[in-house]
C-alpha cells in the first residue's frame, strides 16, 4: 500500500472550512457535521456548530506531565487483516487526530494529526459517559446518592415512563429494562431523537424535543436488572439524578468535583439542548492531554497529587464486571469483556478498562502495566470494529515494546 496515496486526507487537504469565508460547499451543516468527510474538521470545532457550556478548569496552574520520549513511530504489529504495519502509518490510516501514551505517569509518545494541536478541544462522543461515571463515583463517596434507591426518589417525574422502578445502580451499568433504539443516524431511532433534541441534527418539520422530554417518553421492554444492553440514554438519566442530588448543573458539577481537582490545561465543554441540559452521553470536549489526565486519575486509583479525588473503591468497581451478562454484539471487540459504571472492561481477568466513543475515541487504562493510551479520531463511520481491535493490537505491541509486558 502506498501511504501517501491511500492515507485519509486531512480537513485542510479536503478544503473544509478553508478560505475567508469558506465556500458554502465546504462548510459543514447540522445535517452532516458528524459524518465523513466533515467530521475531520468538526470534531475539533463542535462549539462552532452546536450550543455549549464551559466546564471551568479553575485558576490554578495545570499539573505537570513529565515526559520520557520513546520513538515508537517504527514499532510494528500485525493487524486483523494479517498485514504488518508501522504504528506511525496505522495512526494515519485510522483517521487519528491525537494519540498519547503515558507510562508510570510520564508521557512517552504524543502525536497530533489532521491539524489538531495540543490546545485543540476534541469531541469525546461516548467517552463522555465515562466522565459521568467518575462523577457518580465521587458523589457516591460523598454520600449524596444511594445506588440502590429507586431513581424516582431523586426524579419523581420518571414514575410515568419506563424508568419507574429502576435504580441508579442499574442505570450506571446499563441494566435497566427501558426500550431505547441505539441506531446511529437512523431517521426514527431514539438515538436520532436525542441528536435532534441536543441540537446535533436539524429538527425538520417537527418541534424540537428536549433531552429530558425524550427520557420521559420511553417505555420498558423487560424487567430491570437483566443483562447489559448498551443505551446512551442511561447516561442522561444518571446525569439528571446527579444534578438533582447535588443541586448543580452537570457542567458545574464536573468542574467542581473533577476538572478543578486534576490540574487540567484547559476548560472543557459540554454541548447543550434548548433547556441548557448538557448532553451527558456524548457531548463532552477536551484536549488530548486532559483526556490523558482522566486516564491517569483512574490509573492512580483516584488519587491526584496525594488527594483522593475519586474513591478507590469506585475504581475497583469499574474494573470488576460480570462477563456472563455481556455478550453479542459487544464481545466482538473484547471477548472477555464486561461493562461497569459507564466504563468498558477490556479483559475481565486483567482488569484493563477503557472509555470509548464512536468514530474512534479511546482512553485506555491498564493498571497492570501502569499504562494509559488516549486516541482521538474522526473515523468515516460510527462503528468500525476492525479499527477498535487493531487499536488494541497496537496497544499490546506498545506494551511489549516498552515494558516487556504480555
Amino acid at each position: 500500500m502506498n501511504v501517501q496515496k491511500d492515507r485519509p486526507k486531512t480537513a485542510k487537504e479536503l478544503g473544509i472550512m478553508e478560505g475567508f469565508p469558506p465556500l458554502p460547499a465546504q462548510q459543514p451543516t447540522l445535517a452532516n457535521w458528524d459524518l465523513p468527510p466533515w467530521n475531520r474538521w468538526s470534531f475539533q470545532n463542535v462549539r462552532s456548530l452546536v450550543p455549549s457550556v464551559d466546564v471551568f478548569r479553575g485558576w490554578g496552574p495545570p499539573s505537570k506531565l513529565e515526559e520520557s520520549p520513546a520513538d515508537l513511530d517504527d514499532l510494528t504489529f500485525k493487524r486483523e487483516s494479517g498485514e504488518t504495519v508501522r504504528l506511525e502509518r496505522f495512526l494515519d490510516e485510522t483517521y487519528t487526530d491525537g494519540f498519547l501514551v503515558m507510562h508510570r505517569n510520564q508521557i512517552v509518545y504524543e502525536r497530533y494529526l489532521n491539524g489538531m494541536k495540543p490546545q485543540s478541544l476534541h469531541l469525546s462522543q461516548s467517552a463522555a459517559k465515562s466522565v459521568v461515571g467518575l462523577l457518580a463515583g465521587i458523589l457516591n463517596g460523598e454520600g449524596l446518592i444511594d445506588l440502590k434507591a429507586p431513581l424516582t426518589d431523586l426524579i419523581p417525574e420518571l414514575a410515568v415512563c419506563g424508568y419507574a422502578g429502576a435504580t441508579l445502580d442499574q442505570a450506571l451499568d446499563m441494566r435497566t429494562g427501558v426500550h431505547y433504539s441505539e441506531d446511529y443516524n437512523a431517521p426514527h431511532s431514539d438515538m436520532t431523537r436525542i441528536d435532534i433534541a441536543s441540537g446535533w441534527r436539524p429538527s425538520g418539520a417537527f418541534p424540537r424535543e428536549t433531552i429530558r422530554g425524550v427520557i420521559l417518553s420511553l417505555g420498558a421492554e423487560r424487567a430491570h436488572g437483566g443483562d447489559f444492553h448498551y443505551r446512551s440514554i442511561e447516561t442522561d438519566v444518571v446525569a439528571w439524578a446527579l444534578e438533582r442530588a447535588a443541586r448543580m448543573p452537570l457542567a458545574e458539577l464536573v468542574s467542581d468535583r473533577l476538572w478543578q481537582k486534576i490540574g487540567v490545561d484547559r476548560d472543557a465543554y459540554f454541548t447543550v439542548d434548548q433547556e441548557g441540559t448538557a448532553q451527558a452521553d456524548g457531548g463532552f470536549n477536551a484536549t488530548l492531554r486532559d483526556y490523558a489526565r482522566i486516564g491517569r486519575l483512574v490509573l492512580n486509583e483516584g488519587v491526584h497529587e496525594g488527594v483522593q479525588v475519586l474513591p478507590r473503591a469506585w475504581v475497583n468497581q469499574m474494573r470488576n464486571g460480570d462477563p456472563s451478562i455481556y455478550g453479542p454484539p459487544y464481545d466482538a471487540v473484547a471477548v472477555k469483556g464486561a461493562y461497569r459504571r459507564f466504563w468498558w472492561i477490556c479483559d475481565a481477568d486483567r482488569g484493563d478498562i477503557a472509555a470509548r466513543g464512536v468514530c474512534g475515541q479511546l482512553i485506555y487504562v491498564d493498571p497492570e502495566s501502569d499504562l494509559v493510551v488516549t486516541k482521538l479520531s474522526s473515523w468515516p463511520d460510527y462503528l468500525i470494529p476492525a479499527f477498535t481491535r487493531d487499536t488494541y493490537a497496537a496497544i499490546d505491541a506498545i506494551r511489549r515494546s516498552l515494558f516487556g509486558d504480555t
